[in-house]
């Protein structure tokens, strides 16, 4: 790095001067989204969405996977309906023209669905006023999310997850804690993978007060008790 100094092997790079990433405010950046989005809820479908958004979450996820673009259509718009008067936040995973059409919040986009977007996509959205998350597992990925100048960044897998087959290793909270750090004066970032209220207090201690969560939600026999414990969890100092 460019740090002065003994050389400290158990150091990673935490410093925006050692990627040269530029300084914020930055033009062209999306729209911005709260500095935490607290917790995070990721849904499957419109119906789970709209329940934790009713329950008192304040940012869900409608990640609605389908070939059926008339079945995506009534999902996405169902997902926007169903949360106004809530103050929920709501992203659209992928689904970005159906998003915008419908008025949602912002759109989420992983590293397969960013590479395959073209720039007239991209500019699309942020002139749609849409704000921008993107998944990374990673500081390459990281890095490469950053310098699309998103609203938020995911972060993950932080620990093991059968959700969903991973391409990586669970990242685990130290290096959670160096991402973070290198994100600390400029985009909002979050944690996602794995994450239950038994291993939240590591993430924590990581300095990431915004979590993603799925199953650990949608298996609460009482949502609202859940959401809840959750919310006063990451409340915590």
């Amino acid at each position: 790095t460019r740090r002065t100094g003994r050389f400290d092997a158990g150091h990673w790079p935490d410093e925006p001067a050692d990627f040269d990433m530029a300084p914020y405010p930055r033009e062209n950046a999306f729209a911005p989204c709260p500095a935490e989005l607290g917790l995070y809820a990721v849904m499957p479908d419109a119906e789970w969405t709209v329940r934790m958004a009713r329950a008192g979450v304040p940012t869900v996820q409608l990640r609605f996977k389908s070939g059926d673009a008339q079945a995506i259509r009534a999902e996405v718009r169902a997902a926007v309906a169903g949360v106004q008067g809530t103050g929920a936040l709501l992203f659209i995973n992928d689904h970005w023209q159906e998003a915008t059409e419908a008025g949602a919040y912002g759109v989420h986009l992983g590293q397969e669905d960013l590479q395959a977007m073209a720039p007239d996509d991209l500019a699309a959205i942020r002139h749609a006023g849409l704000r921008l998350g993107l998944s990374t597992h990673g500081y390459a990925e990281m890095l490469t999310a950053e310098r699309h100048n998103p609203s938020y960044i995911a972060m993950g897998a932080v620990f093991p997850t059968t959700l969903k087959q991973m391409a990586t290793a669970p990242q685990g909270t130290g290096r959670l804690r160096a991402y973070a750090a290198l994100l600390r004066s400029g985009v909002t970032h979050m944690a996602i993978g794995g994450i239950d209220l038994h291993n939240l207090p590591e993430v924590l201690k990581a300095n990431v007060r915004s979590v993603g969560v799925v199953r650990a939600l949608m298996a609460a026999p009482d949502l609202d008790a859940a959401v809840a414990e959750w919310k006063a969890a990451l409340a915590r100092d």
